[in-house]
């Protein structure tokens, strides 16, 4: 009989979150999997403060690429020192066949470009007249730059915008009526 009981409490419930018209956008959705590397290029430059190009171009010639296959790679120099741009596309054109994705930067530039790439893929429409609510809580740290850029995309489309938890949002923009006068 208690098993009875417990079971009609819980018919009673009704899960409101579920029932209402809020789209849940999951940054979460959008991360790419693939393992992220830094390379620094410091240590390829004579005192780590002067490219000497002969030197240079051996080290990228001697350099074992095929570790970076299917990953992503953030391509920077953390030492102070002057690297002509033809270095870097030397570089960038060394990973080419084995990088998923490089670019030149941190690793947080390369988290945002991925999230850049993924974005891209969207069709926003979707979203048009929605009231939506942005995520907040991730598993994965995603770049404030990309949620900036989320909010820029569903202005112009929503009804409305919030952040946080659809249980528990912050409200940030509410569409205003078009008056038929």
């Amino acid at each position: 009989m208690a098993t009875e009981n417990t079971h009609l409490e819980t018919e009673g419930i009704v899960n409101k979150v579920a029932a209402s018209s809020l789209v849940l956008f999951n940054l979460e959705e959008y991360h790419d999997p693939s393992e992220r590397v830094l390379l620094d290029i410091k240590g390829w430059l004579f005192q780590e403060l002067i490219l000497k190009e002969k030197e240079f171009r051996n080290y990228v010639k001697q350099h074992n690429w095929t570790q970076y296959k299917n990953k992503s790679v953030a391509i920077t120099c953390t030492a102070d020192a002057i690297v002509p741009t033809w270095a870097y596309m030397l570089i960038a054109i060394a990973l080419q066949p084995y990088a998923k994705k490089q670019v030149f930067g941190t690793l947080t530039d390369l988290e945002t470009q991925l999230y850049r790439d993924a974005l891209s893929q969207i069709d926003w429409q979707k979203f048009k007249g929605s009231k939506v609510v942005v995520k907040g809580c991730s598993k994965v740290e995603v770049p404030i730059a990309i949620y900036t850029e989320v909010a820029d995309r569903l202005r112009p489309l929503a009804a409305s915008i919030m952040f946080g938890e659809p249980c528990s949002t912050v409200p940030l923009f509410k569409a205003t009526p078009i008056s038929n006068t």
